[in-house]
C-alpha cells in the first residue's frame, strides 16, 4: 500500500538529497501535491497534522491518500505530523500510515525519551518508523506554537537516538513554523545554524529532518496581498540555506505554510478577477494548480526528482 518512509530517507541519506513532505488538509492540496511528484518522478511524504484530522477527520485522509498511492507509479508514504496526543498516534498506527512523530520536544529531556521510546515500542512492532523532535522549533503553525528556538545539541542529539531507537530525527537548527521566520531580523541576512547541523551529522546516523523550512516566496506573498492578504514581515528560509543543509545532511524538507500560501492567493484571485463565477470546482481547481506549481518548486529544491 503506502511506501516505507524509513527506506525512502534512508536512500536520499545514502544519496544525498531530500525527500520532500507535504502537508495535506484536503482533496485539492493532496492532488496538486501528487500530480507535482508524478510529474518529477519524485518520492513524496504525504503528511496529516492534528489540525489536519480535526478538521477532515483521519478515515476521509487516509482514504485519500490511500487512492493516490494506489493509482500513481511513484513511491507515496503517509505520515502523522507533531503528533502528542498517544491515542492519536496510537490510531496512526492501527491505520496503517507508514510512520508516525512523536513531538515531545517541549518536555523535558528525559521524559522526551520516555515518550519517544514508548511510541518506538509500539510503531515497531507494527513495522511503522517513528520521528521523533529534540530541541525547540519557533513559531506557530496549525496546533503547534513555541516563541522560542531552542537549538538542538549535538551531544544530546546523540543520547536521545541511542536511547529511543528512533528512525529519524527532527532538528532545530534556527527555522521556525509559520509565514514569520526569523522575526525582527530582516534587515540581515536569515542563516540556519548550519554548525550545529554538521556536528549533529558527525553524531548521528540516521536521517535528519528539517521543520519550518517553507521559503514564503515574496511573489507568492505579493499574489496574495494584490488581492487582499494582510502579511507583513513575513519572511522564509532563503533556497541557498535549505541547499547547504541538504548537502549537510537533511534527508526530508518539510513544507505547509507555502502551500497554504498558494492555496490562499490563487483562491483571493479566482474570486476576485472572475466574481460571476461561483463554481467550486472553478475555484478550487485554480487553487490546485497553484499547490502543484509550488509543490514542483520545492521538489526540484531538494533533489528528488527522477528518484520516485
Amino acid at each position: 500500500m503506502f511506501a516505507s518512509t524509513k527506506t525512502m530517507l534512508q536512500k536520499a541519506q545514502r544519496e544525498h538529497y531530500a525527500v520532500p513532505h507535504f502537508n495535506i488538509n484536503n482533496l485539492e492540496i493532496l492532488q496538486g501535491v501528487v500530480q507535482a511528484a508524478v510529474k518529477l518522478k519524485s518520492p513524496v511524504i504525504l503528511s496529516t497534522s492534528e489540525g489536519a484530522l480535526q478538521y477532515a477527520g483521519m478515515e476521509y485522509l487516509l482514504a485519500l491518500a490511500k487512492t493516490a498511492a494506489q493509482t500513481n507509479k511513484i513511491s507515496i508514504a503517509l505520515h502523522l505530523d507533531h503528533g502528542r496526543d498517544l491515542n492519536i498516534i496510537r490510531k496512526a498506527i492501527a491505520f496503517g500510515y507508514s510512520s508516525v512523530m512523536i513531538d515531545a520536544s517541549q518536555e523535558e529531556f528525559e521524559r522526551n525519551v520516555m515518550l519517544t521510546r514508548k511510541v518506538v515500542q509500539l510503531a515497531h512492532r507494527q513495522g511503522i518508523s517513528v520521528e521523533a523532535e529534540l530541541g525547540t522549533i519557533g513559531g506557530a503553525e496549525d496546533t503547534v506554537s513555541s516563541r522560542h528556538i531552542l537549538y538542538t545539541d549535538p551531544d544530546k542529539a546523540k543520547e536521545f537516538v541511542a536511547r529511543t531507537g528512533c528512525d529519524f530525527l527532527a532538528i532545530a537548527i534556527g527555522t521556525s513554523h509559520g509565514a514569520y521566520k526569523f522575526a525582527g531580523k530582516a534587515q540581515s541576512p536569515a542563516r540556519l545554524r548550519l554548525d550545529i547541523l554538521k556536528e549533529i551529522r558527525r553524531k548521528v546516523n540516521i536521517p535528519l529532518v528539517l521543520h519550518g523550512a517553507s521559503g514564503v516566496p515574496p511573489a507568492l506573498v505579493k499574489e496574495a496581498e494584490k488581492y487582499g492578504a494582510d502579511l507583513p514581515g513575513v519572511q522564509g528560509v532563503p533556497d541557498n540555506q535549505v541547499k547547504r543543509a541538504i548537502r549537510l545532511g537533511i534527508c526530508k524538507i518539510n513544507t505547509d505554510t507555502d502551500l497554504r500560501l498558494a492555496f490562499d492567493a490563487a483562491v483571493r484571485k479566482a474570486i476576485a478577477t472572475k466574481p460571476k463565477d461561483f463554481d467550486p470546482r472553478h475555484i478550487l481547481g485554480s487553487a490546485r494548480a497553484a499547490i502543484q506549481h509550488i509543490a514542483e518548486q520545492r521538489i526540484r529544491l531538494g533533489g528528488s526528482g527522477g528518484k520516485g
